[in-house]
């Protein structure tokens, strides 16, 4: 089966980014922090919802300040690749 262009994105961005993993035997293939079951996505609405770095650290004791850098980093990267389409 062949990707689609966003999954071909998304997996060249991971790949930018050591510490992030994309497998789909995890988590349905979800971008999560390496060596965890933690999804990029679940650290980006906790910090969008206000949550303190240090706060998602106490949630997740498996993770450091620098893989929620990362998972910051990864989703900035991924929407630099992103086309803009003007209505």
């Amino acid at each position: 089966m062949s990707k689609s262009i966003n999954e071909t994105a998304i997996n060249e961005t991971a790949m930018r980014h050591e510490r992030i993993e994309i497998n789909p035997d995890i988590m349905d293939g979800k971008p999560v922090i390496r060596g965890t079951r933690v999804p990029v996505e679940l650290v980006l609405r906790k910090l969008g919802d206000g949550m303190s770095p240090e706060a998602i650290l106490v949630d997740h004791p498996r993770l450091t300040l620098d893989d929620v850098r990362v998972a910051q980093a990864f989703a900035a990267d991924y929407l630099a690749d992103e086309d803009i389409v003007y209505g």
